[in-house]
């Protein structure tokens, strides 16, 4: 399998073998990312490293389309539930500036009570929690640490109904519909729209020109396309609406920016910053999927917690949080350690590289203890 690797140079980084140097492992990730492209059959992976809060290497690898189009640290990926992440920093600053307490129930944010809004396709179907009160106990926190009490999505309900399957913050259940309930509090409620603050907060700020929630035309010129599990091409899919819980399109090298800017604390005072990645809400699935799993005996559970749109866990190297982003040709992850403000983001538009994230992790930040097992259903190889 052949590889084209493209590299880009950064005004903010020296450059060259001196910028590879000031990381002590990017040595390892070429052969590293060749070897898992090689082993799992993935037509395309992009990386970026971040040490002291800088983007000191963005490489792209492979191919962005089936005609064997070169994947470049400019071409449009989608960044999937990566968008969490990034929204989860963005509330934590609306928290900073008190527009809204983490902890004060998001109905407070809205004017009406939020059944009697309906259902809205934009947003949720916020009509079926009619009869069950528990919606005034959600809050932003809930939402982010992914334990609203909802599925993943009401359209994975037997019946396609909104419900919930615990009291609000007893439990955690990864939940796009709780991140979906935030977005509209902060919408609706505040007066807000969630993509034009993240552009006017983050975005143009730090020169993220091709990121966006929502599809523009530009990003045509240099779009990847993904493979799924079978090696089947899927076409990018064109997203027309603003989905907090996931629908970024963005770039290796304009991610990388922001991985950067959340890693050092970027418009956060740091107190805040801290915040973001504390861990609040214990994890007691197994696995994170399925959702709404029984309880794991106590020591086959995970010692990470869930914090505002990040996991937060602790290895060898001390505290550290992540993030990935999955669909049928989607495997992304972000993996940063508190320590050196060191991060490893990896998008890919190929699913199966996947399963080579531990060993990519590995040779680009050492041990980091991030859990695998529980992120994945699997430890990964060495």
């Amino acid at each position: 399998m052949s590889c084209r690797l493209a590299l880009l140079g950064l005004t903010a980084l020296v450059g060259g073998e001196a910028a590879r140097a000031s990381f002590p492992m990017a040595r390892d990730i070429d052969p590293a990312v060749h070897a898992a492209m090689a082993k799992t059959g993935a037509k395309g992976v992009a990386v970026a490293l971040i040490d002291n809060g800088k983007v000191v290497s963005v490489r792209a690898y492979g191919a962005r389309n089936a005609r064997g189009d070169p994947l470049t640290p400019d071409t449009t990926m989608y960044g999937a539930s990566l968008t969490k992440a990034v929204f989860g920093y963005l509330v934590a600053q609306l928290a900073a500036e008190k527009e809204l307490d983490l902890d004060r129930p998001i109905a407070s944010l809205l004017p009406q009570p939020i059944p009697s809004y309906g259902n809205i396709d934009a947003y949720g179907a916020w009509g079926d929690l009619a009869g069950d009160g528990r919606w005034r106990q959600v809050t932003p926190r809930h939402a982010l640490n992914h334990a609203t009490g909802f599925a993943n999505f009401s359209s994975l309900e037997p019946d396609g109904k909104l419900r919930f399957h615990f009291n609000p913050g007893s439990r955690y259940a990864y939940s796009g519909e709780g991140i979906s309930l935030l977005q509209f509090g902060i919408e609706r409620g505040l007066g807000l729209s969630v993509e034009e603050e993240l552009q006017r907060r983050f975005f143009h700020p730090l020169g993220m020109s091709r990121t966006s929630l929502v599809w523009q035309d530009s990003f045509g010129t240099n779009l990847a396309d993904g493979w799924d599990e079978s090696g089947k091409v899927e076409r990018h899919d064109d997203r027309s609406r603003v989905r907090a819980a996931g629908s970024m399109d963005t770039t290796i090298a304009d991610l990388a920016r922001m991985a950067a800017a959340m890693v050092r604390g970027y418009g956060l005072p740091a107190a805040w910053r801290a915040e973001f990645s504390r861990g609040t809400q214990v994890i007691t699935g197994r696995t994170q999927f399925p959702t709404l799993q029984d309880d794991a005996p106590p020591g086959e559970r995970t010692s990470a917690r869930a914090a505002l749109g990040v996991i937060a866990f602790r290895g060898p190297q001390g505290p550290g949080w992540l993030k990935g982003g999955h669909n049928d040709v989607t495997a992304n992850t972000l993996v940063c350690l508190e320590r050196g403000r060191r991060c490893v983001l990896i998008l890919g538009n190929d699913v199966r590289i996947e399963r080579a994230f531990p060993a990519l992790v590995r040779a680009a930040l050492g041990e980091t203890g991030v859990p695998y097992r529980w992120e994945y259903g699997f430890q990964g190889d060495s």
